[in-house]
């Protein structure tokens, strides 16, 4: 166990590897040329470092047609390379209050779920209506959570049936708090962007909150936009 934590952690840890891992928290696959833009690097030294990833089962790839397309193995890769994030120490500056606001942080995904102040907001909501329980560092859906979601138009018992994590709670890097992941946070981002509370920003993780998304979010979870 030891030697495959050092290994794991050496592949993440090359500065090619680590901006590869980052780049696919998007949520998206990309092809290699894609991201051997992203990390400034050529195409022969990018697929050295995508065999190494592969071998080790951090990502897996897919074709279409002529172009192969990259992406994590599983849910699990993104949620810790998310965490991890939350291991870079506070920046001190006399911007602090306009970073504190800036897009990225304010509200964004995290892989398929939705982070930052707004997706901790929604967590902190949940929890306080007793929609959802925190235990023991665990997340579970009440009794009166059930019939919530249902209300709200989640099929509980169909993400159940996924093969993955139903629910967990995943560590916010710039919040430092933890905002709802599995396939629970993945339906609930699905569902805001879907009924236009909230809407993605091409080529970036910031996700832009629509007037009635503001109007919906207060409603719902009592957040002020």
């Amino acid at each position: 166990m030891e030697d495959q934590f050092v290994k794991i952690a050496s592949l993440i840890g090359d500065p090619t590897r680590a901006i590869i891992m980052w780049t696919l928290l998007d949520g998206k696959a990309f092809t290699a040329t894609e991201l051997a833009i992203s990390a400034n690097t050529s195409p022969q030294n990018m697929s050295m470092h995508l065999a190494k990833l592969l071998e080790a089962n951090l990502l897996c790839v897919e074709k279409q047609g002529r172009h192969k397309y990259y992406k994590f193995s599983n849910k699990e890769t993104a949620y810790a390379i998310e965490a991890m994030a939350s291991l870079i120490p506070p920046v001190v500056s006399p911007k602090k209050d306009l970073d504190k606001h800036s897009p990225i942080k304010y509200c964004r995904t995290c892989y398929d779920h939705l982070a930052g102040k707004i997706g901790v907001a929604v967590t902190e909501s949940l929890l306080s209506q007793n929609i959802i329980l925190g235990l023991n560092n665990k997340f579970e859906v009440s009794s009166d959570g059930i019939n919530w979601f249902s209300n709200f138009g989640i099929d509980l018992e169909e993400l159940k049936k996924q093969r993955r994590l139903f629910v967990k709670p995943c560590l916010d890097w710039s919040e430092r708090k933890n905002h709802i992941a599995g396939s629970l946070g993945a339906s609930l981002l699905d569902k805001m962007i879907t009924d236009d509370w909230l809407r993605k920003i091409e080529n970036s993780r910031a996700i832009q909150i629509t007037g009635k998304g503001q109007k919906e979010l207060l409603k719902h979870f009592n957040i002020v936009v």
